[in-house]
């Protein structure tokens, strides 16, 4: 019988690519370059029922992280990202429940490979704002020690300073402030009052005031809120559950307005991922014959801040956007 690593090698090796893109140095990129954003998708995931297979999630982000870093071996580009001794923790969009939410498939793959790449399991953690939402999500808390932490910041609790910026002024989670590198793990959905939540909404999550900040279809909150140094400087890479998203009603779950994408989206551009989130909500709407966001009165103007020079936290435009979709067969 064909073992996991085997069946993960062939994988990656016969999938077929359907696009492709500029090579970004892992946190060189220049303003000339395009940002890439990189889709992979496997429309056997869910096979043989409707949960996500194991082994074919191990094998989706393999294939997604090697087509991004442009590596042959599927921990190279896990060693680019991390260093051994590092605390890395992975912040989940997990608020929607299990069926909205990244998957526990996935994100064990993700802690293997940063084992593997040299971080102790204790260095890592697992989180999200409130600790009940990582339970719903099909995940166990744990503090034991010398193993892989699954907690919320109202564990955790928030630092007693202040930061401020623009709009913004909110305290911050010990666990992010705690960290060395954040691997941001959100998932698409519509939200009705800003459009599309994805990456830069996710931070929402890492913050202990996020009510305080939707006014103006979070326009200019979300972008300035990613300008605190301790978002932008850590929070560097993107690891977004596709398996499911929400084209209307959202945030919350919504199966009558949900589909299955069944794919896997990484990068470093906050910004660009945004927007090609937008984008595949948006194709979803028009499939169905709903209004765009625009004629909704949600036109996420947040990511025109988020690009404007004064913020300068990625490209909305999508001519400077090198998007790569990928199939595994």
């Amino acid at each position: 019988m064909q073992n996991r690593r085997e069946f993960v090698k062939e994988m990656v090796a016969g999938a077929a690519v359907l696009g492709t893109g500029t090579k970004l140095a892992w946190g060189q990129a220049k303003a000339t370059e395009k940002s890439k954003v990189v889709i992979v998708r496997d429309a056997k995931l869910r096979t043989p029922g409707p949960a996500p297979d194991e082994t074919r999630v191990a094998a989706l982000l393999d294939h997604a992280m090697q087509a991004y870093f442009g590596a042959q071996n599927p921990l190279d580009p896990w060693k680019k990202i991390v260093r051994p001794g590092q605390v890395v923790s992975l912040k989940l969009n997990a608020m929607g429940g299990r069926a909205i939410a990244p998957s526990v498939a996935l994100v064990t793959a993700i802690c293997e490979r940063l084992q593997q790449a040299g971080i102790k399991p204790g260095d890592i953690i697992v989180w999200e704002r409130n600790s009940r939402d990582l339970e719903s999500a099909g995940f166990k808390l744990s503090d034991a020690p010398g193993a892989v932490r699954f907690t919320g910041s109202d564990k955790a609790g928030y630092e007693d300073a202040a930061v401020t910026y623009g709009s913004v002024t909110t305290k911050l989670s010990k666990i992010l402030t705690q960290s060395d590198l954040v691997i941001n793990m959100p998932v698409v959905k519509n939200h009705n009052i800003v459009g599309v939540t994805m990456a830069m909404k996710n931070m929402y999550g890492v913050i202990n005031n996020p009510s305080t900040m939707h006014g103006t279809a979070c326009d200019p909150y979300i972008a300035d809120l990613n300008m605190i140094p301790q978002i932008r400087q850590k929070v560097r890479f993107v690891v977004a559950d596709l398996k499911t998203a929400v084209f209307e009603g959202g945030p919350s779950y919504r199966p009558e307005y949900s589909w299955n994408e069944d794919g896997l989206l990484v990068g470093e551009d906050r910004v660009a991922i945004d927007t090609i989130s937008a984008q595949i909500v948006q194709r979803k709407r028009a499939e169905k014959g709903l209004n765009t966001l625009e004629q909704k009165g949600t036109p996420n103007t947040y990511l025109v801040t988020a690009a404007d020079a004064q913020h300068k936290l990625g490209t909305n435009d999508l001519a400077r956007i090198a998007l790569i979709e990928q199939h595994i067969a």
